[in-house]
């Protein structure tokens, strides 16, 4: 019987990170969690309570009063709740695109929800995305994938995302958001994206859904035996 795996996706913004965590932990049968959802429902908690991001206390207080209820649904991919209703649409607004990068950044928030992530994790079976999963989160991993395509190809990824969700926005702003949020992702002083010695790179910019599901499947088998 195979053993159980962690998977470890991390990678820029527009990459297809979600959408490759969730058809891999599909075609395995494990859980997927999305610990960008995670930033990002922080960043609409922090927008309801109009909170300073530089007034550290302010920070803090409202990551201990925060609502987050994390939850495995009917599909076996986890789910956001604040206050008894689901996260999802609110958290992919134009908004939040643009803070969800400086609130990550934010020392104790990562320290939070990095908490969170692991206590998910404790047991094997489990693909997480996002930026630190396989420096930070799960260092331990044992297959470690950071996906990448070029500024072109993400750029026209997030466009038709926002578009299909009838949010008016130009290519240049789209790419300048992508730009920006590359800059803090890379640069911020705690837990940046960064590519570890042990990862698998793929560049997906050429490649399909199925063509890269199939190629990562393979790896993440190889590494079950």
């Amino acid at each position: 019987m195979a053993k159980k795996i962690t998977i470890a996706i991390d990678g820029h913004s527009a990459c297809g990170k979600s959408t490759l965590a969730k058809d891999l932990a599909r075609a395995l049968n494990y859980l997927y969690v999305d610990s960008g959802a995670m930033y990002r429902a922080t960043t609409y908690f922090f927008q309801l309570n109009d909170i300073d991001l530089d007034d550290p206390l302010a920070v803090d207080r409202c990551l201990q009063e925060m609502e987050l209820d994390i939850r495995i649904g009917p599909s076996g991919h986890s789910e956001l709740y604040f206050r008894e209703i689901l996260l999802s649409e609110q958290l992919r607004t134009v908004e939040i695109n643009n803070l969800v990068s400086e609130v990550a950044a934010l020392p104790s928030v990562r320290k939070h929800l990095v908490s969170m992530q692991q206590r998910i994790g404790t047991d094997s079976g489990v693909v997480m995305d996002g930026r630190d999963i396989g420096s930070v989160v799960f260092p331990a991993a044992e297959l470690k994938i950071f996906l990448t395509a070029s500024l072109a190809v993400r750029t026209l990824r997030r466009s038709d995302e926002l578009h299909s969700k009838g949010i008016s926005i130009t290519p240049e702003e789209v790419e300048q958001n992508l730009r920006h949020r590359d800059h803090l992702d890379s640069t911020r002083k705690t837990s940046p994206l960064i590519k570890t010695p042990d990862a698998v790179v793929i560049d997906n910019s050429n490649l399909n859904r199925e063509e890269q599901l199939e190629m990562i499947v393979a790896l993440a088998k190889l590494r079950m035996r």
